[in-house]
């Protein structure tokens, strides 16, 4: 392997003097350098051959025996320092103060085609930020990461993506719905690429430690490598050296900016997830990256009927707080945190009051015009808005799936009545039965009005169903698919784990080889553990 090795976070910002790997707190860093822990028999089980090619990697690269030793931990790369970040965060509302890198190790950062990217383990062993854990991962979560990063990719939703998974070889001991009845499962690991791992927890640890040299360091790090157009649009002042007003003030206008960006991609991120039904099931802001990109998939899901009450978190399970409808507010609440933490670079709160109450006033009428392209309305109006309300109650009228039924509109004509609409979609419904009466008459309701609102536009319904095709997918990893990968995998078969990385490559398409995996949730997945709900032990 001939890598392009860069390493600018290790080399340009504060690390931790102490190198003995033990839990602790670690005031005045971004990082511990650790190594990671030595697998006893690890093997390669799946790659994506398209993120290799991204960092530089050759195909012949991933069969050598470096690649496996480097990417199960085995080996360090030559020229490099394996670090865990130090980050804090706030878990399900309440403020947890430092967290960090528990069981994630970042490997290099590399340069390839002029982009940057950091490679980072998950599950490669115990960091001072380990806190009661012990670094470790196991196939089964590594599984569904895997699939995940990627089908997230190709389904157009900025996210981390997958470079490999292997198996360690050891045993790892979890008790998967934390009810005191632990046992050991396989060990993985999963590789991780992104930009970087920089979260808004990264900024909220030196704000809470009123560590404000450190903060306004890693601030300017992170906008001179991953935001450097802002400091190129800010109009240049002549400043004296001892102007120091002036200079703050653009120092400011650098930092306001840097959050406007990372709240516009932070919303155009959640807009996604809604129009896909992707619920991450953990939002705290230690899992919210500064690029708008999906980091840390533990207890993620699709929704299979259409419920915005529905999180895949059974720690969550109570109080809902990651619920899907419930994912804009959450995202506004984390945004406000990472204000928070910068305003000590700031100092004024209207400027920063001023993004967020545009986030509010704007995530609307966005999320309208989003619903419209997936309806197959491309000329939106304010009337609109009624539409997609009224749908939205819709389908929840009786358990109807969301993938397949916005799939199945497209076929819909705009001379069709109401009634041919419904039976059209009607295999998107759980149980059919239930389509009658009141239930029956909402259905025929909002199929007149829209079949009426269809009838406006100049397209023709082939024109109208090219373009829904292209943001209603008709492939999703379901929980039951990703269990059922996870199941063979435990058996040594990883044949359905690589269908379904396939089938997940092209989601919007037809694809008449898996007509099979477009299913409504089978009902023995209802309840079953790992596919109606997951806890975060992974």
């Amino acid at each position: 392997m001939n890598l392009n090795i860069q390493n600018r976070f290790i080399s340009e910002l504060p690390s931790d003097p102490n190198t003995i790997n033990e839990v602790r707190q670690v005031p005045g860093a971004c990082f511990s350098f650790v190594i990671p822990k030595v697998p006893s028999n690890p093997k390669v089980i799946h790659v994506s051959k398209d993120v290799a090619s991204l960092v530089g990697l050759s195909s012949e690269d991933l069969s050598s025996t470096e690649f496996l030793e480097v990417f199960s931990g085995k080996k360090i790369y030559e020229n490099t320092q394996p670090f865990a970040m130090n980050y804090a965060g706030h878990q399900f509302g309440n403020w947890a103060g430092q967290l960090g890198d528990g069981r994630a190790i970042n490997l290099f950062e590399v340069e390839h085609n002029n982009q940057f990217y950091t490679l980072q383990l998950k599950g490669a062993g115990k960091t001072p930020y380990s806190r009661r854990g012990d670094g470790l991962a196991v196939l089964r979560s590594s599984i569904r990461e895997h699939l995940c990063s990627e089908a997230m990719y190709h389904l157009g939703v900025p996210s981390t993506r997958s470079l490999a998974l292997l198996e360690t070889g050891d045993q790892v001991l979890r008790d998967v719905l934390y009810d005191g009845h632990p046992d050991y499962e396989k060990g993985a690991i999963v590789c991780r690429v992104a930009p970087s791992f920089i979260r808004f927890g990264s900024f909220e640890l030196f704000s809470a430690q009123n560590d404000i040299e450190n903060l306004k360091k890693l601030t300017d790090f992170t906008i001179k490598h991953y935001f450097p157009h802002l400091e190129s649009q800010i109009e240049p002042v002549e400043i004296d050296k001892n102007d120091f007003d002036k200079l703050s003030l653009t120092n400011k206008q650098k930092y306001l900016d840097f959050f406007q960006e990372v709240t516009t991609t932070t919303k155009n991120l959640i807009l996604h997830w809604q129009r896909v039904g992707f619920v991450h099931g953990v939002m705290n802001t230690d899992n919210m990256s500064i690029h708008g990109i999906t980091i840390d998939y533990g207890p993620y899901g699709w929704m299979d009927d259409f419920n915005p009450n529905w999180t895949p978190n059974t720690t969550d399970a109570e109080g809902k707080r990651y619920r899907f409808g419930n994912q804009p507010n959450i995202a506004l609440w984390n945004l406000l945190q990472l204000a928070n933490a910068l305003y000590p670079l700031i100092e004024e709160v209207k400027p920063l009051e001023a993004i967020l109450e545009d986030y509010s006033n704007s995530f609307q009428s966005d999320f309208t015009k989003m619903m419209c392209t997936k309806i197959g309305i491309q000329n939106p109006k304010t009337s609109d808005e009624s539409i997609v309300n009224q749908l939205l109650v819709t389908l929840r009228e009786t358990e109807t799936d969301m993938t397949i039924f916005y799939r199945l509109l497209a076929i819909v004509s705009k001379n069709d009545t109401a009634e041919k609409a419904l039976d059209k979609i009607n295999f998107a419904f759980y149980i059919p039965e239930t389509v009658k009466d009141s239930v029956k008459e909402s259905w025929l309701y909002w199929f007149t009005i829209y079949l009426e609102r269809l009838q406006e536009e100049t397209f023709s319904n082939e024109e109208r169903a090219s373009k829904m095709n292209l943001v209603n997918p008709k492939y999703v990893l379901r929980n039951y698919m990703a269990q059922l990968a996870i199941e063979a995998a435990d058996e040594g078969d990883y044949s359905i784990l690589e269908e379904l990385f396939e089938m997940l490559k092209k989601p919007y398409d037809e694809q008449p080889q898996y007509q099979k995996w477009f299913a409504k949730r089978p009902d023995w997945a209802r309840t079953k553990i790992g596919c109606s709900m997951l806890s975060c032990s992974s």
